[in-house]
């Protein structure tokens, strides 16, 4: 039974119009439910696409595997291998043209193995005279034996022998070859026949000579004066063929019989019958083909020319029952007049005809196939047959349904952080190296971003660790060393799930095996109605049980349960390709690429010199301006100083991230042959590293100044965190200069990012925030309220604090949450805390005022 679906259409147009009238009908529902249910683009859109593929892929299924397998089949018989076949159970063009394909295959096949045989047979043959006639040949140079006259005329004779059995055997080859390329052409004409049976049994005995057989002829034409109309040429060659044969087969004093008469329809009938072992009934059809010596010797072409003499003719040749006990009788029919059927080799079988299902031997390997993202990406990403995993597929949908569960109308909390605890358990528990020690450290560092999401009540600061969790997820699983190996592993997390299709399709196909597809589906039709049923009586009648039903199950309207179904296809799809990224990592480390280094030293050299210089002349005026001080900075530039240290942090940070693209290219540049090199390496790169960390420095003063002058922020927190991160990775880049081992300092960077992050949500930055900028307010009286009071619950502790007039204008009507289990967070737990040790009445009045903010 094929596995395609649309097998039973026998038209690839009408396949494809009706895949693409299956796939945009049912891109058409899904984005029109969306819609209807207010489900936002970011979500409505990837998993519309998602399920258009999916029926696109399920219908597509086995339309294009012949062609594809017919190119490996094809690779495969280029070298030598012709027991390949490809599917053939298609209705359609591409059906036809697989059948035909294992049809040419078998025939390839069957030439192939007479081809070996031929060598083999051939070379056997010719052995035994050459081996006989280098002995005698020998023996006449050494003077080996009776030097008399009769004993060289015996040796010659045996020489001579030998030589006409060589003679022999290139003769039937030749006519063999000439009749099976259709050289051969019949010229007719009456034939006496019992003048042609004379002629070869005399040219039999004659050749037999005194060292020949010991056979005698009997030869019976009846009527006397029979004659057939055939090309006396060829039929003397199969009347001569028949007779040695039989000759050849038969024992010492055997007599061969040659009986000729008239043929069933007016034509004639030859037997030969001899006197040996006989042929088996199961090789009597055998031995007529090219080297189909039975289990009798010789090489078979004989018996082979004369078949094709036959054919020629129009008749029949076979074997027949003997009349005796022993012997062999073969029989051949010739019609009245020459009327040649067409051999598969002559030019009349040329003629169309419709292909024969030729059947497949047991011994024939099915091709598998190649996909069509094999193509794409087989060498950087294969399937060798991943094995299906059934609990991987079904946890994947199960963390689909708990996101589609509790994630919609709540804030993020325990249960966001429990979703991505379970997504992340999925995935590491089907990673192929979970116990690679990178991998068990970023799955510890995976656990704390996404704990954090329920610490901080920070919408920004939430989102950073899960995005930061979902990318260290894939890198950990998929192991990388460096930052195109980061790269790659992010790209490979969206393509998984075209990559994934194959183990998919064997995983589902492992789910509805051996028969229990409809049971399995029984099962859970039968389970959801008695749900159904059963609750909704047994709810309606204890009001309890429908408060502890009110409590568990999410709002199931239909608005909302099309959105929890786009979220588990969306979620569970997501995690499902993730989990499958970390079952079969692809090679995103192709390992070390050999390093070509520039022929001359100064190739390099000389621009990492230029860059060194500009970055001392930038150290260079920031020296001047410490010590000429900011009247001196003011007379130059015109500038505050303040003005001054904003205007250049931009600056400075893309200096910091460009210094480290010159410092990677310059280390795989340079040569490291000798002394020489290697210490003008450590010297210009460790000078840049150094330099680039007093830039990291002044960058951070700079900030630090321009946020005491104007206030802080989240972005400027946040660019103050990432340029410090940056001078540590210039740190670990310098000790690799000055090591000259740099094979880490990616993976160093990755996890040193994960652990700043961290820290970044261990200080609170919201109430880091408000506490600056209040320090600040008492310094110099000068504070954002809006700003302030569009900080996260985060700030709510330190803003609590503060005197009544001003806690009013940070926190204007504030609202503790009113969160259930799953939205409980730690931020907006503390806030609620605040709040309440103000006293409500306190805070109402408070928040009701008319304070002026300003």
């Amino acid at each position: 039974m094929s596995r395609e679906p649309l097998a039973g259409i026998g038209s690839v147009k009408v396949k494809l119009g009706v895949l693409v009238a299956a796939s945009v009908t049912v891109a058409t529902l899904v984005a029109s439910l969306g819609r209807a249910a207010s489900v936002p683009l970011w979500l409505s859109l990837p998993v519309t696409v998602l399920l258009a593929l999916a029926v696109t892929q399920l219908l597509a299924v086995g339309m294009t595997s012949p062609l594809r397998q017919m190119t490996a089949a094809a690779r495969r018989m280029a070298r030598g291998d012709y027991t390949a076949r490809v599917a053939d159970g298609s209705r359609d063009e591409v059906g036809e043209l697989a059948r035909a394909f294992n049809t040419m295959a078998g025939d390839l096949g069957d030439v192939d193995r007479r081809r070996r045989d031929l060598v083999a047979t051939v070379s056997h043959e010719l052995r035994t005279p050459l081996a006989g006639l280098r002995a005698v040949l020998e023996n006449l140079v050494d003077d080996v034996g009776a030097p008399g006259p009769e004993a060289r005329h015996a040796a010659l004779a045996t020489a001579l022998g030998q030589a006409e059995r060589m003679s022999g055997l290139v003769e039937d080859l030749l006519d063999l070859a000439r009749v099976d390329a259709g050289h051969a052409p019949l010229r007719p004409e009456a034939v006496d026949v019992a003048a042609l049976l004379d002629a070869c049994v005399a040219e039999a005995v004659t050749a037999a000579g005194p060292r020949g057989r010991s056979v005698t002829y009997a030869v019976d034409v009846d009527p006397v004066d029979l004659t057939v109309r055939a090309d006396p040429a060829r039929l003397h060659q199969l009347v001569a063929n028949l007779l040695d044969n039989a000759a050849r087969h038969s024992p010492a004093g055997g007599t061969v019989r040659a009986t000729a008469g008239p043929g069933p329809d007016g034509g004639l009938r030859l037997q030969v019958h001899d006197e040996g072992p006989g042929v088996p009934p199961a090789e009597r059809d055998r031995v007529f083909e090219a080297f189909g010596t039975g289990s009798g010797g010789g090489t078979g072409l004989g018996l082979a020319v004369a078949r094709w003499v036959v054919d020629m003719h129009g008749g029949a040749i076979r074997f027949v029952d003997p009349v005796g006990p022993t012997g062999a009788r073969v029989q051949v029919d010739l019609p009245p007049a020459p009327t040649p059927s067409p051999s598969p080799t002559t030019p009349e079988a040329t003629v169309s005809t419709p292909l024969p299902t030729r059947p497949v031997p047991g011994r024939d390997a099915p091709v598998r196939p190649p996909g069509v993202v094999d193509d794409l990406v087989g060498d950087f990403w294969p399937d060798d047959g991943v094995p299906a995993r059934l609990r991987v597929l079904l946890a994947s949908l199960g963390v689909g349904l708990l996101g589609a569960v509790v994630l919609p109308f709540r804030d993020h909390g325990i249960g966001a952080a429990l979703v991505l605890l379970a997504a992340g358990g999925v995935v590491l528990g089907a990673a192929k190296h979970r116990r690679d020690p990178f991998t068990l450290a970023s799955a510890v560092l995976c656990a704390l971003l996404a704990a954090a999401v329920a610490v901080r009540d920070a919408e920004w600061i939430a989102f950073l660790c899960a995005l930061t969790g979902a990318a260290l997820c894939v890198i950990g699983v998929t192991r990388g060393r460096t930052l195109p190996a980061f790269v790659l592993a992010g790209l490979s997390w969206p393509l998984a799930g075209l990559r994934g299709l194959p183990w998919l399709g064997r995983t589902l196909a492992r789910l509805t095996g051996l028969g229990q597809g409809a049971a399995l589906l029984r099962t859970v039709v039968l389970s959801a109605l008695g749900l159904l049923v059963f609750g909704a009586l047994l709810t309606s009648a204890d009001a309890l049980l429908a408060e502890w039903v009110d409590a568990l199950l999410p709002d199931l309207t239909v608005d909302t349960m099309v959105l929890r179904a786009f979220l588990t296809v969306a979620i569970g799809g997501a995690v499902l390709a993730a989990a499958y990224l970390a079952l079969n990592p692809p090679r995103v480390d192709r390992g070390p690429r050999p390093a070509r280094p520039v022929a001359h030293r100064f190739e390099w050299l000389a621009p990492v010199l230029v860059v060194v210089g500009v970055v001392a002349a930038f150290l260079v005026a920031q020296a001047a301006v410490v010590f000429g001080g900011h009247d001196y900075l003011r007379r130059t530039t015109g500038l505050t100083y303040a003005q001054y240290v904003h205007q250049g942090f931009g600056q400075l940070t893309v200096v910091t991230a460009l210094t480290l693209v010159v410092v990677g290219v310059a280390a795989r540049k340079a040569p490291r042959e000798t002394v020489g090199d290697r210490a003008w390496l450590r010297v210009a790169l460790g000078a840049l590293c150094v330099e680039t960390l007093v830039v990291v420095a002044s960058a951070l003063h700079r900030m630090g100044l321009y946020q005491e002058a104007y206030g802080y922020t989240r972005l400027r927190l946040l660019v103050d965190v990432f340029e410090g991160w940056l001078g540590v990775v210039v740190l670990a880049v310098l000790v690799g200069v000055v090591t000259l081992r740099g094979a880490g300092v990616a993976r160093f960077a990755l996890l040193s990012g994960v652990v700043a992050l961290l820290g970044l949500a261990a200080v609170n930055p919201d109430a880091w925030i408000a506490e600056r900028n209040l320090e600040r307010y008492d310094a110099t009286g000068r504070v954002d309220w809006t700003y302030l009071s569009e900080l996260s619950d985060d700030a709510v502790p330190v803003l609590a604090d503060l005197p009544a007039d001003e806690r009013a204008c940070a926190l204007p009507m504030f609202a503790p949450a009113d969160d259930d289990w799953l939205e409980w967070n730690l931020g907006r737990a503390r806030a609620a805390d605040a709040l309440d040790a103000l006293g409500p009445r306190t805070y109402a009045a408070e928040s009701s005022g008319g304070t002026t903010c300003s």
